[in-house]
């Protein structure tokens, strides 16, 4: 028997009970939709995740100053005052790997202009930083290296500051107060969002790191300083090479404890895949269950027509049909409920996944392989699952099958 004449007749057997067809196919439609929805969860949150640590920097690597122990009292990240400007020097031009390098101090104080006030971070750097961070302005532009040298009251504005200060006016070129100094607006930056911690990136004020220390905090150390590698690839080895250099300025001997930490944000997006890649597999195999329930629907659907189809095989058979035709004859039925619940649940995924990409505004990337592996799953499970009543309705006996009432 032909494969067509096979489908006509299947799809004749599956047209003759329409609702319990259809409710046979709605547990694979519900298994394959909820795959694709939950894969496309778990892909749009790591790509998200993925894009916030791209957006912290190119190729970033970061430099902190340590922690401190003061008696027994371990203060933590952060504490020492042993980074400072000539550290961000020697990484600049003693570190083969690293192209660009900005110092960065932080002090929280009330930023005022007019009848408007706002407190912020006031982040102290130098004009390089915007570059490593990959930022871009929305007017202006940043302060200059001679404003750095200079230490002038000159500012760059984030979006949430800009928001709360001037509603209804064009920041740049006005003076606004911090911490009862004068400061020009020099540029604002265009938003950014939350970073991958959760922190607003676009609520801070940025000054040269020179006034911040001479006129606001009195500081001469750094609180961490940015650096960018010359590529992706060179970003651990520029990490180890930083961290050699600041063992030998700051005379640590080995087995002392660091007083500084360098993070290479390249080793962060890695772990950010691969915990992404353990979450969408997590979904992706919760929601497979659904399959499987689906496809036990199949085989008790499939069993009960062997029953009521004993004698239609046995006619069969005594014209001469084989073994073999019966049994791909009830596979073959089996694969079509599959592959037609498989189809509409592509249908269901993909407008789930729209649905709460609207509704919860979460990223959702629907892909071609949860697609194509929904649906080669969905027919491996009608051919797992149909297997059996096939077998069993190749083997009745063709005398036994046609006295069957």
């Amino acid at each position: 028997m032909d494969l067509a004449s096979v489908l006509r007749i299947a799809l004749r057997a599956l047209t003759r009970n329409k609702m319990r067809s259809a409710l046979t196919m709605l547990g694979i439609i519900i298994g394959v939709g909820a795959v694709i929805a939950m894969v496309g969860v778990g892909q749009g949150a790591n790509h998200q995740m993925q894009d916030q640590i791209a957006s912290m920097g190119s190729n970033l690597i970061f430099i902190a100053s340590g922690s401190h122990q003061a008696g027994a009292v371990h203060l933590g990240w952060g504490q020492t005052k042993t980074l400072v400007h000539e550290d961000e020097a020697a990484i600049l031009h003693e570190v083969p790997t690293i192209k660009e390098v900005a110092a960065g101090a932080s002090a929280r104080e009330q930023v005022v202009f007019g009848n408007n006030n706002w407190g912020t971070n006031i982040t102290g750097t130098e004009p390089p930083y915007f570059d490593i961070r990959n930022w871009t302005f929305d007017e202006g532009t940043s302060f200059t290296d001679q404003d750095v040298t200079m230490a002038n009251n000159v500012a760059v504005l984030g979006a949430t500051v800009v928001q709360n200060l001037f509603p209804d006016s064009d920041p740049l070129g006005q003076t606004i107060r911090v911490a009862n100094l004068p400061f020009k607006v020099v540029g604002t930056l265009q938003a950014k969002g939350q970073s991958g911690m959760g922190q607003d990136q676009d609520d801070a004020v940025y000054v040269p790191y020179t006034t911040l220390q001479k006129k606001i905090t009195g500081q001469p150390w750094l609180s961490y300083i940015v650096a960018s590698a010359v590529s992706k690839d060179a970003t651990a080895t520029a990490q180890q090479q930083i961290t050699a250099l600041l063992h030998q300025r700051h005379r640590i001997a080995p087995g002392q404890p660091d007083d500084f930490m360098v993070r290479n944000m390249a080793d962060i997006a890695d772990v950010a895949n691969a915990a992404g890649t353990i979450m969408t597999i997590l979904l992706g195999s919760i929601a497979s269950v659904s399959l499987l329930v689906g496809g036990i629907g199949i085989m008790n659907i499939m069993l009960v027509s062997v029953t009521e189809r004993t004698r239609e095989i046995g006619i069969r058979m005594a014209v001469g049909a084989t073994e073999e035709d019966v049994q791909s004859q009830f596979l073959i039925e089996a694969v079509v409920l599959s592959l037609i619940g498989g189809l509409v649940g592509i249908a269901f995924g993909v407008g789930s996944s729209w649905l709460i990409s609207s509704l919860a505004k979460w990223r959702v990337d629907v892909s071609s392989f949860a697609i194509i592996g929904a649906v080669i799953f969905s027919a491996g499970i009608g051919i797992f699952f149909g297997f059996y009543p096939a077998r069993k309705a190749a083997r009745l006996d063709p005398i036994e099958a046609l006295r069957y009432e």
